[in-house]
């Protein structure tokens, strides 16, 4: 059993959720942070290797999340990773994405790693966040009633995060679970469309799929301040979905923790005030 657990990025998306719940399991959580100010946190940057040892002091395993402010990954990540395997970290579980396949670029890089040179190690490759349409996408939703893509028709299988992290959890604590890349889905593939219609009913009013090119798609990304090749990648990640690239729905959730995925009704449901609330200011 493991007793302490390494949480890079312990205060995003899924880091969070991964501390909590393996906090509720007795686990003790150490949180990666750059400003620790709390007890369960230890100071810790990727580009400090000077931060690395002491954050793995006592570790038996590591849930690692990539920087997100750069997109060489395993070069800044390689010099914990190391660190970790000389020290017998019993597991190391890194969160990619469905459309990394490894030895690609960013979390590829690092997922090659693991299989070369980890002794345990997992590989989450989660489909596209149910989280998005609370955040990134409730912008337009809210003072628009658009949901902007350039997906046309293509159907993606929305994950909740906290059903990532119950999967994340399994993988850190469980010294039976076998090294492998697990792909993770919601249980059903929608397209834009069908999310839409699904946030219509929550919201109280219409949102509809404002469909663009992945010219025009790129160029709002790059409105947003995001650099332009990255702007691109991003958009062009919409036109493999178009084509069938996240087409799929795997029981890999229900395998490893033992009870279903979170359906898209649910996750709006149980976020519902962010548009009823937002709908009114």
């Amino acid at each position: 059993m493991v007793d302490r657990v390494l949480v890079t990025g312990g205060t995003g998306k899924t880091g969070a959720l991964v501390a909590q719940q393996l906090a509720a399991r007795g686990v003790d959580a150490r949180i990666a942070t750059r400003n620790a100010t709390m007890p369960e946190q230890v100071r810790f940057e990727w580009g400090d290797v000077t931060s690395h040892r002491p954050a793995l002091d006592g570790v038996g395993a590591i849930y690692l999340v990539a920087p997100t402010d750069r997109t060489d990954h395993l070069s800044v990540m390689r010099p914990l990773l190391e660190q970790a395997v000389e020290q017998d970290v019993a597991q190391l579980v890194l969160l990619s994405a469905s459309s990394i396949d490894e030895g690609g670029p960013m979390m590829g890089e690092v997922h090659a790693w693991l299989r070369a040179n980890a002794p345990r190690w997992v590989v989450l490759r989660p489909s596209w966040f149910m989280q998005n349409f609370v955040t990134q996408h409730l912008p337009s939703i809210v003072t628009e009633g658009c949901i902007y893509s350039a997906t046309q028709d293509g159907r993606v299988p929305f994950i909740d995060a906290a059903d990532i992290a119950a999967v994340a959890v399994e993988a850190l604590v469980d010294p039976a679970l076998a090294s492998g890349a697990r792909i993770l889905t919601g249980p059903e593939a929608l397209s834009y469309d069908e999310v839409a219609d699904r946030i219509t009913a929550v919201a109280q009013r219409p949102v509809r799929h404002c469909r663009l090119s992945v010219e025009e798609l790129a160029q709002r990304y790059a409105g947003f301040g995001i650099p332009e090749h990255y702007a691109d990648t991003l958009a062009r990640m919409d036109d493999a979905i178009s084509h069938g690239s996240e087409d799929r729905t795997t029981t890999e959730v229900e395998q490893i923790t033992g009870r279903m995925p979170t359906k898209l009704t649910q996750f709006l449901a149980a976020h519902s005030e962010a548009y009823l609330q937002r709908g009114t200011d």
